[in-house]
Parts: structure tokens; C-alpha cells; sequence
């Protein structure tokens, strides 16, 4: 994966030789089968694959090409550093989507990548008419008019001054409307009073009257739970995020949805010793043993992104097998239960697994949420930098090939086909 000057890509890894103290494996061909399923329920509307915060913690450029070769045709990001990312590792072709709140420096730099943006006041367009690409011509801005239908964040609230900024980006020299857009708070809570379906109507209403004054505008509103929930979101476009990454967007099961969780996050055991009755493991001696236990070492702790609060309150798996955590959760390490049998000593080496499957047992990153009363997001986009990305194909188990050759490749079989 090429490098960033803006410092937000993460170490991408070969295979391992041998056990490696913590590695979060991502499998490239779950990303396009879960944006293909996601294109299948979108119909004719366009899927937008979020990649923002280096792709939920899976790693943005190699996800961006896995998800325009499942189908995407655009690309979101958070800030301006995260376009530029992508657009550095030659990720050109795509409309990318700039959603959050920009400087006036920010503005430039993003419109001079060809980045998308988006704007809810008038100052925000008569800003952007002035950035030094855009007054230079060498630059046209494009702009998305974010309308707050109950989100209560960016956007305006008031319908009219929405309607407003986008004839204000009709006019302004350089600057092209080119979508409106609004954000759903409840689509993942089907228990929301209406609050969803609120939104919705109101949205429709306006991007209906917008459409009127402005044919070509693109409207969008859809996130991944809205696509799953309701097709009257689905507008022009969708901006998936959780469920490109094969997670489940309502916080239970990604098979209830035909979703494939793409990543697995696994250490080994490092070491094993007989931890006897009344002996303690980890700080505060929250673990004290009952009875002679034989405990695994695993090079792995919050340091690492496997939070504090799973202290006693997780299990990970070896050979198959749960194992669950004792005491406390340290920077580096963590002590599992490996039963009574000394025979377990020779698990040194063993692969042990965080997020994934072994046998008949997987844990999810909806699992671990729960444990901490957070959401399946969290736990990805927590797992830290020195974890290093491995990605690759399960169904051909081999490393993937990185950069966009790999999407143009993919899309060039499919075109033969």
C-alpha cells in the first residue's frame, strides 16, 4: 500500500511465516461479495463505499479497489487527508465524497484533488468560488447540499436556506451543484417512533422540489441500514459504510443479511503456565484461581485496540475452542483460561483468534460490543496501528494484490465475461 505524507495509512503485511504477535487478517474477496449484495438490494441506485477512517480499520486503499471491483462507483471519506490518501495511492477514476466540515484551506486542497464536498450555508459556496484552484480555473467545484432532517449536525435544518445554497451553487462561477443529501439518526433502530420514516418524508419533499429547479442533482440519504430497511432511501445513491465491511448495520448477526464479515483479528499463544489455586494473573489481581488452572499468554492488549473493559468478559478462540479472558487487560498482554489438562502446554505457538472463526465457533466484532455496550464499528476502527493489515483472498488464499491494478483487473475479467 503506497505511503501517505498525511501519515493515515496503516503497515500492510505479507503472510506470516511463522505466529506473529497480533494481526488483523482482511479479506479483500468479502468486501466485493458484500458490495455486490449491497448493489443487488440498491437496484438501479448507485452504492458509495464509505472508506473513511482508514476504512473502518481495514485499511483504505486496498478496501476502495476491492469495493469498486464488487460495484461501487463512488467513495467517501471523512476529511481531506483521507482523499488524498487515495487519490496518492492512484485510486483516480472514482467521484470521491469529502462529508465533513472543511477549512477554507481544506476546501482547496480537496477540490484541487477532485474531491466532492459538502456545503449547507452560502458562505461555504462564496468560500469555496474563491479557493486558489477554483479562482485559477484550473479547478471546478463540485458540491453536495447537506440538508438536517433530525441528525442535529452538519446541515442546515431550514429548508429554504438548503434550497437557497443550491441555487447558489448553480451560479456561482466554478462551482457546480451536484448533489443533495441529508443523514438518517435511527435507520439501525427499527423501534425509533417513526423518527426514520420522519426523516425520510421530509427528505423526500425536498429533494423533490430541489429536483424540480435542478434535473441532474444526485440525491442520497441511505446508509447501510436504510438500504437493508427501507427502498424508498435509496434515492440515487447509497453511502455504505459498516456493511461493505461485512458487519451487521443493526448490531446482531451479518448472516441475518447475506453479509460476510472481512476481517480477522488474531494473536498466539505465547506462553503457558500453571497459574495454582489462590495464585493471581494481571493487574489488581482481578483473576484469583479457584482451582489449579494452566493460563495462555497472548502478546496482545489494549495497546493493541483489545480494550480494558473485556477483562474478564471475553473469550477468544484456540484450536476451536473458547477460552476465556482472566483478569485484567494489559498495554501488551492478556491471560486466557486453558482448563486443568496440563496436556494444554502444548498450545504453545497456537493461533489464537479475537474476531473470526475456528471450527464451528466464530466471534464477531458484534459479539465484543456487546461485552463493552459499544458497536460493532468501534471495535474495528479501534484495533491500533501496530496492528499490521494483512490482506488477502480466502477464496483463493493468497495475498492480495494491492493498488488500483487490482480493481481494473478484476473489472477487466468481468467486461470479457
Amino acid at each position: 500500500m503506497a505511503a501517505s505524507s498525511a501519515g493515515l495509512a496503516r503497515r500492510t503485511a505479507g503472510p506470516a511465516a511463522g505466529p506473529v504477535r497480533a494481526v488483523a487478517e482482511v479479506d479483500l474477496a468479502a468486501i466485493e461479495r458484500n458490495c455486490a449484495r449491497l448493489r443487488a438490494a440498491l437496484g438501479d441506485s448507485m452504492l458509495c463505499a464509505v472508506v473513511k477512517a482508514d476504512a473502518y480499520g481495514h485499511g483504505a486503499v486496498a478496501v476502495a479497489n476491492a469495493a469498486l471491483a464488487g460495484g461501487a462507483r463512488w467513495l467517501a471519506v471523512a476529511t481531506t487527508p483521507e482523499a488524498l490518501l487515495l487519490r496518492g495511492a492512484g485510486v483516480r477514476e472514482p467521484r470521491i465524497l469529502v462529508m465533513g466540515a472543511l477549512t477554507h484551506t481544506e476546501l482547496g486542497v480537496a477540490v484541487g484533488a477532485g474531491a466532492d464536498v459538502v456545503v449547507w450555508n452560502e458562505r461555504q459556496v462564496q468560500a469555496l468560488a474563491e479557493t486558489g484552484p477554483v479562482a485559477a480555473g484550473a479547478a471546478q467545484a463540485r458540491v453536495h447540499v447537506k440538508l438536517d432532517t433530525g441528525m442535529g449536525r452538519l446541515g442546515t435544518r431550514d429548508e429554504t436556506e438548503a434550497a437557497r445554497v443550491a441555487d447558489a451553487a448553480r451560479d456561482a462561477a466554478g462551482v457546480e451543484l451536484a448533489g443533495v443529501m441529508t443523514h438518517f439518526a435511527t435507520a439501525d433502530d427499527r423501534d425509533d417512533d417513526g423518527f426514520f420514516d420522519a426523516q425520510l418524508e421530509a427528505f423526500e419533499a425536498f429533494a423533490g422540489a430541489i429536483r424540480a429547479r435542478h434535473p441532474q442533482v444526485l440525491v442520497h440519504a441511505a446508509n447501510s441500514a436504510a438500504v437493508l430497511r427501507e427502498p424508498r432511501a435509496h434515492f440515487d445513491m447509497a453511502r455504505c459504510g459498516i456493511a461493505v465491511y461485512g458487519m451487521d448495520p443493526f448490531g446482531a448477526d451479518p448472516d441475518a443479511h447475506g453479509l460476510t464479515p472481512a476481517l480477522g483479528w488474531h494473536s498466539y499463544v505465547a506462553a503457558v503456565k500453571l497459574c495454582r489455586k489462590g495464585q493471581s494473573a494481571g493487574y489488581g489481581r482481578r483473576f484469583v484461581a479457584e482451582r489449579d488452572t494452566w493460563l495462555g499468554v497472548l502478546p496482545l492488549g489494549y495497546g493493541d485496540g483489545f480494550r480494558r473493559a473485556l477483562s474478564n468478559n471475553a473469550d477468544v478462540l484456540i484450536e476451536g475452542r473458547r477460552c476465556g479472558v482472566l483478569g485484567t487487560v494489559s498495554m501488551d498482554n492478556v491471560t486466557v483460561d486453558l482448563g486443568s489438562d496440563p496436556a494444554c502446554q502444548r498450545l504453545v505457538g497456537a493461533r489464537a483468534t479475537v474476531i473470526g472463526d475456528q471450527g464451528s465457533e466464530r466471534i464477531t466484532a458484534e459479539e465484543l460490543a456487546r461485552r463493552v455496550h459499544t458497536i460493532n464499528y468501534e471495535i474495528t476502527c479501534e484495533i491500533t496501528a501496530r496492528v499490521p493489515r494483512v490482506h488477502m483472498r480466502a477464496d483463493t488464499a493468497a495475498p492480495a494484490q494491492q493498488g488500483a491494478s487490482a480493481a481494473r483487473e478484476v473489472r477487466r475479467r468481468d467486461r470479457a465475461q
